[in-house]
């Protein structure tokens, strides 16, 4: 038993050793032939750790190097050496002392492990000739340093000449670059992964003449597409004074247009630099450019592009680098299609056509390129036109609406008398508006000095906030911004069709107007937004505005989401027709702020006379909803709040019909009852005395001296013994004063007094004056009485008085005594009754 449990033990122990041991791979056996200059080379990964070893006759090693004519079998410690290896096939080519191997070129040794390889091809040639590599079909694809390729497939180029290497680019399959000519030697390299299956290069090297400069790459664009091209050692600098070449072939049904992206200059001693072109048709080949100009576009067929470099400072040499575009395209249909764009007549203006997303969005290489072009030659993704010239562009785009438009127009005032009755239409003119193009925002500068300020209108349409309460669905909306060197105030978003009339702002102000889709097109032939320049206003900012009957307006204070700045006021005037009534209200019961320092406030009045003005702080309850039947002010004040807090107040206002109460109704009524039933009496009244009234007729006296006496006298008689007391004219009020009286108890007709007329006398008697000209005559008890008026002897009048016939008709029985009889005198039939008496 004990010797079966050693036994145990020790198979145990040999199958834990066992499987401590690395497990192998098969083995490889690599032949080089001396002819081929060809070594190979296994190395670790960099930056992988030691976890599988390279076996060679029981020898353990991290690396191994085959050299031309050896044959070597090996062999992995672990089953995945692609994980820990990375090989490099190097085959030295000398053109310089001997035949050049022209032709095809092979991936020599066969038989390899499956590892991530460089094949790398050193030929060294003559600078007095020149080598060519030709690639294979798809060609090949310029990218950028650190960039990869889709298959991990990529090739890269180095020409040297002499000592000096230089990095024509790395490159990947599929593209349009076919041949590369380069002068002197090039070191040629084919970068695989462990799981490629490709077996050949894809590649040939020929001979060919000297080509005179650093190097050629000919690209052939047969369709539609966009490549991008780097110049030499890209990102770093181009060879000093050196000369490299770019060959497009192009079909001449095809248009080709070049793109500076990225470039940098160098610090030039002597010549310049700058490309080169040969266009086709040119009659001024070549056609030299700046790297800063635009660039030569809608090019129809093959065409030469140079870039040159000059002689450099020694001491601060600078970078000469370029990365550009080329977009092959085929002619629009409206290709010969011109836009006239009148702004000879505008000032402060510019227009810039652009693709859309321009300019914090870069678009890709890959997409779409739509063209704007100011001549045949001239044509960029972003074009600008500047006021007080025409221009006439045409597109170079499949599909417009990639394209959008964005204006900017400046309007200011240094001196009020000069500028303030003009009234400015905030309008887009209809140059832009004809154009094929979507606006995408038209933004009015409005600049002023401190002691002026701007005043916006919307006469028709009016303007509404948008909230979240009230948005805009209109197809453009006005952006307000007001700006001081301190702080910038959001006015707010605003949009027509609302209730807003006017709005008044201090400081330069900013209005942007955006567009949604295409119903602007047909929407801007209505747009009446207009500014002026008006004195100066108390307020940040305020708001006229006339509520529609018939919706519930939201208004807000501005500056979204951040709140009212600190000690800004803001003011609204609400109109508030004649016959309807307004209903305010908060849409929160506090402003929800606490003051650091000062106080807020919300003040609410009327605009008539001796109104109540209500008054709340930031510690307050906001107002409960209340009718207002004038227009009235609400104003809102900022203290400066503690940190974290903002303060933002939002109100509504709706309007209504005035109802008036039924006990208004009842106590008018009432009153007109009164005034009814007064009227009525007061009718009753004229109507009694007309019928019991003789209607008098006073005959003139020829034989009565009606001249006033030379020298008046006093009376010497006592009121008993003269005539003092008879009347000449008995008036309405004597005779019926009583029953006046008696009816309102307010008048008290005059008596005893006479006073005979001593102005000019004519064919009739006047008139005498209104009753409602007379006053009552108070008499103090303390005082005298009055002298009498004097009067002469011959001052009397005789009256004639209606047949008795016409008194009986009228039914006054007191007089029937005279029974018809007019010569006596009234006088006379009233002393006659004194006896009788």
């Amino acid at each position: 038993m004990a010797g079966g449990r050693a036994l145990a033990a020790l198979l145990a122990a040999l199958l834990a050793a066992s499987a401590q041991l690395p497990r192998r791979q098969g083995s490889f056996t690599i032949p080089l032939r001396a002819v081929d200059n060809v070594t190979v080379t296994i190395k670790l990964r960099p930056g992988v750790s030691l976890g599988c070893q390279i076996s060679v006759k029981n020898t353990f090693s991290s690396g191994l190097r085959i050299r031309p004519g050896e044959t070597v079998t090996f062999t992995f410690t672990c089953s995945t050496p692609e994980k820990y290896f990375i090989m490099e096939i190097q085959k030295n080519i000398d053109c310089v002392s001997g035949p050049c191997p022209f032709g095809d070129v092979h991936l020599y040794p066969p038989g390899l492990p499956r590892l991530n390889r460089t094949f790398i091809w050193d030929v060294k040639a003559s600078t007095k000739a020149g080598l060519e590599l030709k690639f294979a079909t798809p060609w090949l694809r310029q990218i950028q340093p650190g960039e990869s390729c889709p298959d991990l497939v990529s090739y890269n180029i180095n020409s040297c000449i002499d000592i000096a290497t230089v990095n024509i680019g790395t490159f990947c399959r599929n593209g349009s670059v076919s041949r590369v000519k380069l002068l002197g030697g090039v070191v040629m390299s084919l970068h695989l992964p462990w799981n490629s299956a490709l077996t050949t290069s894809g590649f040939s090297i020929a001979n060919r003449s000297s080509i005179k400069r650093l190097c050629i790459i000919e690209s052939i664009l047969n369709r539609e597409s966009s490549i991008t091209l780097m110049s030499p050692n890209y990102p770093l600098g181009f060879p000093e004074d050196e000369l490299m070449t770019w060959q497009f072939v192009v079909p001449s049904n095809l248009r080709a247009s070049v793109f500076f992206h990225n470039y940098s200059l160098s610090n030039c001693e002597r010549k310049e630099e700058r490309v080169e072109y040969y266009l086709p048709g040119s009659v001024s080949n070549p056609e030299v450019f700046k790297l800063s100009d635009s660039q030569p576009a809608n090019i129809a067929g093959s065409f030469n592009l140079s870039l040159q470099g000059c002689d450099q400072d020694a001491q601060n040499p600078g970078i000469l680098r370029l990365l550009f575009q080329v977009v092959v395209q085929h002619p629009q249909i409206d290709e010969n299609v011109t836009h006239l764009v009148d702004l000879s007549k505008e000032r402060n203006m510019t227009v810039t056509i652009h693709f859309e997303g321009w300019p914090s969005r870069v678009p890709l290489m890959s997409e779409p390129m739509c063209l704007i072009c100011k001549d045949p030659r001239t044509c960029d993704r972003v074009l600008t036109l500047v006021s007080g010239a025409i221009y006439k562009i045409s597109f170079l785009c499949k599909d417009l609406s990639h394209l959008r438009i964005t204006a900017e127009k400046g309007i200011s005032c240094v001196d009020l008398r000069w500028c303030q009755k003009k009234i400015h239409a905030l309008s887009v003119p209809k140059a832009i508006t004809q154009l094929p193009v979507l606006l995408h925002k038209f933004i009015w500068k409005l600049i002023a000095p401190e002691v002026i300020n701007v005043e916006i209108t919307s006469p028709s349409l009016k303007l509404q906030q948008h909230l979240p309460d009230q948005r805009c669905n209109t197809s453009y909306s006005y952006s307000i911004v007001s700006a001081t060197p301190e702080v910038d105030l959001n006015v707010g978003i605003f949009c027509p069709g609302g209730a807003i009339e006017k709005i008044q702002l201090r400081n330069n102000i900013t209005i942007s107007l955006k567009t949604f889709g295409k119903g602007f097109f047909n929407d801007s032939n209505h747009q009446d937004l207009k500014m002026s320049f008006v004195p100066h206003i108390k307020d940040e900012c305020t708001f006229t505005v006339s509520p529609d009957p018939k919706a519930k307006i939201y208004l807000q204070s501005p500056n979204l989401p951040y709140g009212l700045p600190p000690y800004v006021s803001i003011s609204w005037y609400v109109i508030v027709p004649s016959k309807q009534v307004a209903r305010l209200g908060f849409s929160k019961d506090r402003m929800g702020i606490t003051c650091e320092t000062g106080r807020a406030y919300v003040n609410i009045k009327e605009q008539t006379p001796r109104a109540e003005e209500t008054v709340r702080r930031e510690d307050e309850l906001l107002p409960e909803p209340r009718n207002m039947h004038h227009d009235f002010w609400v104003n809102i004040s900022n203290c400066k709040p503690v940190d974290g807090m903002q303060l933002t107040v939002q109100f509504w206002v709706t309007l209504a019909e005035k109802q008036i109460d039924l006990a208004v109704i009842l106590a008018v009524l009432a009153g007109a009852g009164v005034l009814a039933a007064i009227g009525l009496t007061v009718c009753c009244v004229k109507k009694k005395k007309k019928k019991s009234q003789n209607a008098m007729v006073g005959v003139y006296n020829a034989n009565v001296n009606t001249q006033m006496p030379g020298k008046q006298r006093l009376f010497k008689k006592d009121r008993k013994n003269n005539d003092s007391h008879v009347y000449a004219v008995i008036d309405d009020a004597m005779v019926y004063g009583h029953l006046l009286k008696e009816s309102n108890g307010s008048v008290n007709p005059e008596v005893d007094v006479y006073r005979p007329f001593d102005g000019p006398m004519g064919s009739l008697p006047p008139s005498p004056p209104p009753f409602s000209f007379r006053k009552d005559i108070k008499r103090s008890p303390s005082t005298e009485e009055p002298l009498p008026l004097a009067e002469t002897d011959q001052d009397s009048y005789t009256f004639a008085h209606q047949k008795s016939g016409e008194l009986e008709d009228n039914g006054d029985n007191t007089n029937e005594k005279n029974n018809g009889d007019t010569s006596t005198s009234f006088l006379e039939d009233k002393e006659q009754e004194g006896l009788e008496e």
